[in-house]
This record gives structure tokens, C-alpha cells and sequence, in this order.
């Protein structure tokens, strides 16, 4: 079926959102992607319809190509890397829950290893309530953060999620994960179970409102980093227009030829017989369109990245200064004529909060 030898396959219900977001994780080069085949069942001689045979997340030289780390390991030189976890959104074995900041905590699912040592579980705890502390920064200038997590995959992830319109991207099948190296850093992804909301897009999907509650784990601070932004807008540059229109015809030749089996999976569980292949095809090709051209648009820009290369202190550095919520409020010709024409509150002054009474 041209992919990869394994025993380890998911059957997916398929949906218009699957073809999308999986061949945008090819088209925008993220470590790897799953691929499907579509498939239709028969079992014990009854027909259950269309599915997507897909291949499943796990450490693989043909999947997730890193070092595999064992159960129960105690080498402190081993446990370091070979890591494959999932932020998710509900309670289960083999997971750990820390806060994450005031007002939500982060639930870590480890599906590699799978059984911990004490060793390796004070280890996995200490990295993440690290990776938080240094998300959570109030010094957003730092770059405390990316020695632990790969901006440009995290760039990538974030693109994909704002061009699918999924507001689970940060909220639940969060995966990421560390090989076992010098250096080593955590990956964003592999991506899996996406949707696609389907609306007109007015804000980044993580701050725009859904009929269910979704905790945006970590982006909501991560977008505030010029580090992180400036690798939005290079990610953005590959990829767009040229690559991502290569998403319509796909989705053509993947979707419309299933119409048949689509209509008969429709019939053998009494679904809505009008949602069709043309119609689920034209459906995801406009929304995927509406959301890239706002998002083309909106590049994230952070309001940190105002810091001039002078000392903060110096009496006669030219500022730029902005308000909590990135809005640029002026370019002063010094800290101190800022201070004297602003109001009282709390500004950020060439990448520093300052409180003016």
C-alpha cells in the first residue's frame, strides 16, 4: 500500500480534515507526518464501511527516528533523550500533571518509555516544570526557553494548527518529542487528530471562543517571543504561496475519487447522504484558503522585539515603547522623555516591563 512495514495501524474515521492537515504536515516539512490508505471494511462478512488505515504514532526508524529508551532505565546518561509524550486534555495511565501556570495545570502523557523508574520519572517532572518556568518568563527577551524546546518546529506546529483552524493543536494530542544526543531538544509533533472549525477566522484560533472549554497550553505565552515570531515569518516565507497551494489539488485527487464509498458508508450508518465527497472537498479547500490568506495577513510580531542594542539604563537610548498588549504606544528619543510624557501603568520599554507611578 506504499508505506512503511509495522505492525502498529489505527483505522480512522475518515474525514475531509485528515487528508488536509496530514499532507500540510508533508507539504510543510515537519520531521514526519503519518500517512493513510484509504480502506472499506468488511468484518465477519458485514460491511462497516470507509476508514483510513493509518500508521500510528511510536519511536521507529520509520516514524518517529530517534533513540528508543527503555522501561525502568536507571543511567542517568540515557534518560535524557528518547522521549515521546503527548500534552492531553483528560486523565489516563502512564501520565504526570504539574502546573502549568495559575490558571491550568499541564498533563503529560509519556508513551515512550511506558513504565518508569523513580529516576526517570523525577527526571521527566523536573524537565517540564523547567520548560514551563522558562515559558512563563516574565523577562520575555530570554531565551532561557529555547534550550529546552526547537523554535522552528514549534513555528511549523503553530502554523499548522493556525492554518487548519484546530483549536485542539495546543489543548490535546500534543505530541513532542527528544532524541537522545548533545544538545537535544524537544520537537513539536508529530501531528494527529485535527479538525478543521470551519468559521470565518477573526483572531489566532487559540484565543478564539468554541462551544467546548480547550486549554492553549503554553502558545498564548511562546507567541510573545521574538524568537518565536521571527521564525513564523521564515517558516511562512517557505511555504508560502507556492507550496501550500499545492494542498488544493491534492485534496481533490485524495477526496472526490472516495465518493462512491463515501455514499455507502453514508448509507450503512444512516449518515447525512448530502455530505458528499465534492461537497466535503470544496468545504476544506475554502476554509484552508480563508485561513492562510488572514493568516498571511496576521504574522505574529512580539512587541519585545522593540529592545534596541543599548543598555536599558543609558540616559539618551532611543525607546519604543508598548502597552500590554503589544500596542505600540510611541518612539521616545530617551528613557527618560518616555517616562515624563506617559501616563501611569505598566509599559514594556525596549523589551523591559517598567511601572510608571
Amino acid at each position: 500500500m506504499g508505506m512503511s512495514k509495522n505492525k502498529h495501524w489505527a483505522l480512522l474515521k475518515p474525514t475531509e480534515n485528515t487528508v488536509a492537515g496530514f499532507q500540510l504536515g508533508k507539504l510543510m516539512d515537519m520531521v514526519w507526518t503519518p500517512s493513510f490508505k484509504p480502506v472499506e471494511v468488511v468484518l465477519n462478512g458485514d460491511y462497516i464501511g470507509l476508514y483510513f488505515l493509518t500508521e500510528t504514532i511510536r519511536i521507529d526508524e520509520n516514524r518517529v527516528n530517534i533513540y528508543e529508551q527503555k522501561d525502568q532505565e536507571t543511567d542517568p546518561e540515557l534518560i535524557t533523550g528518547g522521549w515521546l509524550v503527548e500534552v492531553d486534555n483528560y486523565h489516563d495511565e502512564c501520565q504526570i500533571t504539574i502546573p502549568e501556570c495559575n490558571r491550568w495545570n499541564l498533563t503529560l502523557r509519556y508513551h515512550s518509555p511506558e513504565d518508569l523508574s523513580d529516576i526517570q520519572l523525577k527526571w521527566l517532572t523536573n524537565e517540564f516544570k523547567s520548560i514551563n518556568s522558562a515559558i512563563y518568563s516574565a523577562d520575555k527577551t530570554s531565551i532561557e526557553w529555547e534550550e529546552h524546546i526547537d523554535v522552528e518546529s514549534m513555528a511549523r506546529f503553530f502554523i499548522l494548527q493556525e492554518v487548519m483552524d484546530n483549536p485542539d493543536g495546543f489543548h490535546g494530542s500534543f505530541y513532542l518529542h527528544k532524541d537522545l544526543s548533545n544538545n537535544s531538544k524537544w520537537i513539536a509533533g508529530p501531528i494527529w487528530d485535527l479538525v478543521c472549525y470551519n468559521r470565518d477566522k477573526t483572531d489566532y484560533t487559540f484565543k478564539m471562543k468554541v462551544h467546548y472549554g480547550f486549554t492553549p497550553h503554553w502558545i498564548g505565552e511562546i507567541i510573545q517571543y521574538d524568537s518565536f515570531c521571527k521564525a513564523v515569518a521564515d517558516v511562512w516565507d517557505e511555504i508560502y504561496p507556492n507550496k501550500l497551494s499545492e494542498i488544493y489539488e491534492y485534496i481533490d485527487t485524495s477526496v472526490l475519487p472516495l465518493a462512491s464509498a463515501w455514499n455507502k458508508d453514508c448509507e450503512r450508518w444512516n449518515e447525512d447522504p448530502t455530505q458528499t465527497a465534492e461537497l466535503r472537498a470544496e468545504r476544506i479547500k475554502t476554509a484552508l484558503s480563508r485561513n492562510i490568506e488572514w493568516f498571511n495577513a496576521h504574522l505574529p510580531k512580539s512587541s519585545y522585539a522593540s529592545a534596541i542594542s543599548c543598555p536599558f539604563n543609558a540616559d539618551n537610548c532611543p525607546v519604543r515603547v508598548y502597552n500590554l498588549q503589544g500596542i505600540m504606544i510611541g518612539t521616545f528619543n530617551s528613557k527618560d522623555e518616555a517616562v515624563s510624557n506617559l501616563k501611569s501603568g505598566i509599559y514594556i520599554m525596549n523589551g523591559k516591563k517598567i511601572k510608571i507611578q
